[in-house]
């Protein structure tokens, strides 16, 4: 006998709806704010289009920049199984997590003026590098991306079955052959979603461009934004500027979720990391050379932090104690937040696919909406509604809370939507026949599902808040400091030791933080 879907239930129509409220409204309404105090009969200057160009220019190259290394790298992941590849993966993931501030103080201290390799180039009779500016902002890009894309397109070759290299083999197809046959196809569907994922990143990667930017020749569209609001308060040239930001990443945003054509190989018996066809000792040494060069590119910086920053650790400034406590306020709400928003629209998504197809989907770009406007253009529209009303500095932490909240809620919605849909495919029917409803059903189908996704949500949100140096810039008055705040401002005066103590603490407080939240998601996991 058939079973009938039950109703949407009433919590979580009424949950789904009212994080979907909040989430429009604080996307929109910025949004609109920017829209009515934008001031067009005011012309921008010939500097402020130089900013858009140069926004456009070094997202381009960046993005290009990224994807074109990532391919060889993440092939001889693909085709190598040796001791520690696990390792190496993992710290592909580092620099995601890496608060940015602390990785471009990492790279200063290998690629700066002051830095190991500039210290040998003057040791060989050369000049010391000048990283800032075009150079320092593609160098940051590349480190923050190269890993994500790697990622990317290792998934992409670890869905092409294995029978298939084994076939190939067998038939006496040539590298070139398979290439073009099996991994050119996949590299097809997945680069140019990489490709404007990356590009989007770049455009709204204000920390890079603030610490890194280098004058007016490298200014992006989000300084010329600072630039009108802390130095000029020009609130109409900082709105159209927004506007401007906001269309360009809606665009970009429109597409990178359209742009992937998923492509499927079918099925195998193993996905075990084996491939006939790259036995030659040359390949075995190109992707030695290349896995080795990625290696020290991504953990040289990481190295340099740990080794400046233990030292220095006695050296503390007293404004880092009060600064600890701000950013993990501020990380801690900003996490709980998105993972209540994304919880309750996931669950209001899962439950309308069953039953409104089109209205889940509209839901879901709702949800969605938040990769369209980068933290600082929603800062500034919170700027522009805030200043008639209230002070907007002394709200500096609540807003800069929200804010991360809203832009980490697309990552949390799309790891728990799957785990959702995922439990309603297996134990959907079945609850519905046994009318298993309410805390009873949350409890033994939803629970365990959902618990790791939620704990990797969680932390993954927290620790990005945590080393977020975006909408806290805006808002921060000189007495209101968070560890990324502190640490910029130390590196301004040139206090180098001691910016490299708060770099270490830090990293620790932010890797601590995902680490708990992963690690409580997964004990007892037994899905």
């Amino acid at each position: 006998m058939a079973v009938r879907p039950q109703s949407i239930n009433p919590i979580t129509r009424w949950s789904g709806s009212a994080a979907l409220l909040f989430v429009a409204l604080l996307v929109i309404g910025p949004l609109v704010a920017l829209w009515l105090r934008a001031d067009t009969s005011t012309s921008l200057t010939s500097t402020d289009w130089a900013a858009v160009r140069f926004t456009l220019f070094q997202a381009i190259l960046s993005a290009t920049i990224s994807v074109l290394l990532a391919i060889p790298v993440a092939r001889a992941l693909a085709r190598r199984n040796f001791r520690g590849r696990s390792v190496l993966v993992t710290l592909l993931g580092a620099p995601f997590l890496l608060p940015v501030i602390v990785a471009i103080f990492g790279l200063l201290a290998i690629w700066g003026r002051s830095g190991i390799v500039s210290q040998i180039l003057q040791s060989l009779g050369a000049e010391r590098l000048n990283i800032y500016g075009l150079t320092g902002v593609l160098l940051a890009h590349v480190f923050f991306n190269l890993p994500l894309v790697t990622r990317l397109i290792l998934q992409g070759w670890g869905r092409i079955p294995v029978e298939h290299f084994r076939l190939s083999a067998q038939i006496g197809m040539t590298p070139k052959d398979i290439f073009l046959r099996l991994e050119m196809p996949m590299l097809r569907s997945i680069l140019p979603g990489a490709f404007l994922l990356v590009f989007l990143l770049c455009v709204t990667s204000f920390a890079v461009a603030l610490t890194l930017g280098g004058g007016p020749k490298a200014t992006t569209i989000e300084l010329a934004i600072y630039q009108a609001l802390r130095f000029e308060f020009d609130l109409g040239k900082a709105a159209v500027l927004g506007l401007i930001q906001f269309i360009i990443c809606g665009i970009i945003a429109f597409w990178s979720l359209r742009a992937t054509a998923p492509i499927v190989f079918g099925s195998g018996l193993t996905t075990v990391t084996r491939r006939w066809d790259v036995s030659s000792k040359i390949m075995l040494w190109q992707d030695s050379l290349v896995l080795i060069a990625v290696t020290v590119f991504l953990g040289a910086p990481l190295v340099s932090v740990i080794g400046r920053g233990l030292p220095a650790l006695t050296n503390l400034p007293d404004a880092v104690w009060p600064a600890i406590f701000n950013s993990l306020i501020v990380a801690l709400f900003s996490a709980a937040l998105s993972v209540l928003l994304a919880l309750a629209l996931a669950g209001y998504i899962d439950e309308l696919k069953a039953r409104h197809q089109k209205m889940s989907s509209v839901v879901e770009g709702f949800g969605l909406l938040t990769l369209a406007a980068s933290p600082f253009v929603l800062g500034t529209g919170l700027f522009i509604i805030i200043h008639p009303i209230a002070d907007p500095f002394a709200l500096a932490l609540p807003v800069t809370a929200l804010v991360n909240a809203a832009i980490s809620l697309p990552l949390a919605l799309r790891a728990l939507l799957p785990a959702l849909q995922h439990n309603r495919q297996i134990y959907g029917r079945l609850s519905d026949s046994l009318d298993l409803q309410g805390w009873a059903r949350f409890r033994l189908t939803t629970w365990p599902v959902i618990r790791k996704p939620l704990g990797f949500s969680t932390g993954l949100a927290a620790a990005l808040s945590m080393g977020d140096l975006g909408v806290i810039t805006l808002f921060a008055p000189p007495d209101v400091e968070t560890l990324p705040l502190i640490m910029y401002r130390l590196m301004g005066v040139y206090r180098m030791d001691e910016a490299a103590s708060v770099a270490l603490i830090l990293v620790a407080l932010t890797l601590t933080l995902f680490w708990v939240f992963d690690r409580g998601g997964r004990l007892g996991h037994q899905t």
